[in-house]
């Protein structure tokens, strides 16, 4: 099997979940170089994949302005960095791999797909869902007509109250001016597996949501801007930081509010990072709840709900048909199928994907497919190259105009804006 070499941009926690691949695959994909303003995660990317001096960089400008050093490039910066670093690396030769979303402007999306056709290059954005066993096998039963013609979908992605707190409150993407709109951050996978499932194009749509419960009118009586600052609800506050970053060994929370996970670094880091701060008095705006109802040209409804308060972090939906039903549990890897008269209720369990297989076996069959595609030079392609993804972006963005303006709507004369 040709390997495949890469370089990375944006060695944060995405990128080193896609570059570990090539740890566990050794002979598919080789990294070669690392590109991130932040040392410490360069140095480990350097010490993990064995890349010498030449391959490290600081500014992803430096790695692109040298001959091609690889054969994809995989990006994995912050949302609004990702439109300058894909637009020049399809320009100079790359193929690559760009994280979910694909810009926060809708018409970034659409030159990046552009930018892709025009030089040939393959595009693949980072819509990791589509690759999981749970929804391949739940794609597999519609199209096989499991229950007959699907009417209707129902799908919850259950945030989860502390995921919430971590990530959107206090962390990366709080703020829809420094990121991107919650709806298209975090949920764009999931708009992009109801447009997989139901097979056509939507059409039109309305969203409502509010930041409701993360503000600083919520707040318990006399709680101070950090957690450390003497908090009087601190024995019962769900949020309260030290819980969650304070533990007694590292984990992937603890590692997004220090790169060192000594207890001392991830204490100061608490004192003057923002994962110390009160969640009542953060910068963030993005919402905390959203329900997005949909029609697509072939008749589907669907209801989607993102919500911040539920104890676990999962996707749930139900899938109805006119010969019947099927229920789905993402993280059970649990998928249960009701047949209209039959008085039976088939289970399949799907088991477990693997340690190494984030976002339930979806980022490492991803990173398997985007190599396979590029081994062919583009000859084939893979299920979620730009020219899809640009629609369930439209379809993000679309939402959030509609929970805005508080109006239904239609995705062709959106489009056209």
């Amino acid at each position: 099997m040709e390997q495949v070499t890469i370089a990375l941009i944006g060695a944060g926690g995405r990128g080193t979940v896609y570059t570990n691949y090539a740890l566990v695959n050794g002979g598919e994909a080789k990294v070669v170089a690392v590109a991130d303003p932040n040392p410490a995660r360069v140095d480990k990317i350097k010490s993990l994949h064995g890349l010498g001096d030449d391959g490290c960089f600081t500014d992803w400008r430096d790695l692109l302005s040298r001959p091609k050093l690889a054969d994809a490039v995989l990006i994995c910066t912050m949302d609004k960095m990702h439109f300058e670093p894909a637009m020049l690396a399809l320009e100079k030769g790359y193929h690559v791999l760009l994280e979910k979303p694909m810009s926060p402007d809708l018409r970034e999306c659409i030159l990046l797909e552009r930018q892709a056709q025009k030089y040939g290059r393959i595009l693949t954005i980072c819509h990791v869902l589509r690759y999981t066993p749970f929804f391949q096998t739940l794609k597999q039963l519609l199209d096989e007509g499991a229950i007959g013609r699907l009417m209707t979908i129902q799908h919850n992605e259950n945030v989860g109250y502390w995921h919430q707190a971590h990530s959107f409150v206090r962390g990366n993407w709080r703020n829809s001016q420094e990121s991107s709109p919650m709806i298209l951050q975090k949920s764009c996978h999931d708009l992009d597996i109801l447009l997989w499932l139901a097979g056509d194009d939507c059409v039109s749509l309305s969203s409502f949501g509010t930041l409701s419960h993360f503000r600083p009118d919520q707040a318990p009586p006399g709680a101070p801007k950090r957690c450390l600052d003497g908090c009087p609800v601190a024995d019962t506050c769900p949020y309260y930081a030290p819980k969650w970053y304070l533990t007694p060994e590292p984990n992937w929370m603890t590692t997004a509010a220090s790169d060192d996970p000594s207890y001392e670094r991830r204490y100061k880091a608490l004192q003057e990072g923002p994962y110390g701060r009160c969640v009542y008095h953060c910068d963030n705006d993005v919402v905390d709840h959203q329900v997005v109802n949909l029609e697509f040209a072939n008749e589907v409804t669907a209801m989607f709900t993102m919500t911040a308060f539920t104890e676990q972090s999962n996707r749930t939906l139900k899938l109805m048909g006119t010969a019947g039903e099927i229920r789905g549990h993402m993280e059970k890897n649990e998928i249960e199928i009701i047949r209209f008269g039959s008085g039976r209720r088939d289970i399949i369990q799907l088991g477990d994907p693997g340690g190494h297989a984030g976002h339930g076996g979806g980022d490492h069959a991803l990173m398997k497919d985007f190599l396979r595609i590029v081994r062919t030079g583009g000859q084939s392609e893979g299920l979620t190259s730009a020219s899809k993804s640009v629609q369930s972006h439209l379809m993000a963005f679309a939402a959030e105009r509609s929970r805005l303006e508080k109006r239904v709507i239609h995705l062709k004369e959106f489009a056209q804006l």
